[in-house]
């Protein structure tokens, strides 16, 4: 009894002791990003930026000793060159006074007076023997801004992990059944469409279960009910949910318990909205993407990408799915049946790739099938590349991607992907991937060598 106690003990205190050492880690996490967000806000702050300003204050000091340096020189020196000037300036003015006095002069003389004023005002304007000499060897250190070329992306040393299922296809809380769109909020909340559980679940940072937050009473079309979800998003203004609920041909809103169909008759699949409330829903079927203004949907919205029938022409789209929308209001359209991505800028008629459009393949340059896409900072351009099992980044106006995730074939290992779907970014731009076939979420950071 004594050494279970003990045991009991022990096992308590290097639990306590592990908990203090999560603390600790976590401290040192919020530090960390605290330091990003201000650099984020303030990026003068930066070091190097302030290396830039020390040279800057440094060079000018030297820059400016020199310069008075030169200039007292050449004061120094001036004195005595503008009293030999001077001197020969009253030279001159005696022949001058003496040509008049004496009133002997013809045009011979008068060119040689005019000559030797000439030379004067030369020699004080462009002095012989004093001149600055610029060297080409700088006396300051010059500095410049080099920027190392991206390193290629390793794919043996991929770091993701499962933050979200993982427990094989079900139905429980664990458990997830063919995951489709994500969406991560400031909180690092997770939230799903669980396509064929017929439900969205929230999954806290870092919980071992979700929470059903909209439909789970089976399939149906009844309003607390659901069918086939493909997407969601979060409006940030109320904290509702709008939901693509794509079997039964509708786009809905849950807020506090309560459901509103916004959009009806309509094949959705993916969902985004812009900075103003703009709300852009996909139509597979209609092979379009349109957007509606927030609060009034009792209108067919206005056709922001293709419209204009099946097909690849750069007007038209092949049953599009995911969609993002950049600050610009430039829309990106995961066109599945087309192996492209295309990006269409406001108003405008028709579309530019952006991602793929080779073709059906394997290669660099090509996808098969893409779903989800997203948009970093710095415009780099992420699709899941869900036929390949990869997720590739490409940067606009380039022939290639690179691989960003997966590429290591169809698996379930932490470097592999199965199907990837949905993708999404945290606030720390750690990338989110739904895998349609390992059921599961992952996060990873990309590594390169």
């Amino acid at each position: 009894m004594a050494m279970a106690n003990n045991e009991t003990q022990c096992f308590e205190e290097h639990q306590q002791n592990l908990n203090e050492q999560l603390n600790h880690i976590i401290n040192d996490y919020d530090e960390f990003k605290q330091i990003i967000n201000e650099q984020k806000q303030n990026p003068l702050n930066h070091s190097l930026i302030k290396q830039i300003s020390q040279w800057e204050i440094k060079s000018i000091q030297k820059i400016q000793k020199k310069a008075q340096d030169c200039r007292d020189i050449l004061i120094k020196n001036s004195q005595i060159f503008l009293n030999d000037i001077e001197m020969k300036f009253n030279d001159l003015s005696e022949q001058i006074k003496q040509i008049r006095h004496e009133n002997e002069f013809n045009e011979i003389s008068l060119n040689y007076l005019r000559n030797q004023l000439k030379a004067v005002k030369l020699e004080l304007n462009n002095p012989s023997n004093i001149s600055i000499q610029q060297n080409s060897q700088s006396f300051i250190h010059e500095i410049s801004i080099i920027i190392s070329k991206k390193s290629k992306f390793n794919k043996e040393k991929q770091l993701a992990i499962t933050v979200a299922a993982g427990k094989g296809k079900g139905q429980k809380l664990n458990q997830l059944n063919f995951p489709y769109g994500i969406f991560i909020d400031e909180k690092k909340n997770i939230f799903i469409a669980d396509h064929d559980n017929h439900r969205i679940v929230k999954w806290k940072y870092f919980a071992r279960e979700g929470q059903i937050i909209a439909g789970g009473n089976r399939q149906g079309n009844q309003m607390d009910r659901l069918n086939n979800p493909t997407d969601m998003i979060i409006d940030q203004q109320n904290h509702s949910i709008i939901i693509a609920d794509s079997g039964n041909k509708r786009v809905m809103q849950w807020l506090n318990g309560k459901q509103q169909i916004l959009i009806e008759n309509i094949d959705c699949f993916g969902l985004t909205m812009d900075k103003n409330g703009f709300l852009y829903v996909s139509d597979y079927k209609k092979n379009e993407v349109r957007r509606w203004k927030m609060g009034e949907y009792n209108n067919e919205g206005i056709v922001v990408a293709g419209g204009n029938g099946q097909g690849n022409q750069l007007n038209q789209l092949n049953s599009p799915t995911f969609i993002f929308i950049d600050e610009d209001q430039s829309i990106y359209v995961s066109d599945r049946n087309n192996h492209r991505v295309m990006k269409w800028r406001k108003d405008v008629e028709e579309g530019t790739v952006v991602a793929g459009g080779n073709g059906q393949g394997g290669n660099l340059n090509q996808l098969s099938l893409p779903q989800g896409v997203i948009v970093d900072s710095m415009g780099q351009i992420y699709v899941a590349d869900c036929e390949n099992h990869r997720v590739m980044r490409w940067c606009e106006g380039k022939v290639e991607g690179e691989i960003v995730v997966g590429g290591n074939g169809k698996g379930n290992k932490s470097n592999q992907l199965n199907l990837p779907f949905g993708l999404s970014f945290d606030d720390e731009g750690n990338l989110y991937v739904a895998e349609l076939g390992n059921h599961r979420i992952k996060k990873s950071q990309i590594f390169c060598e």
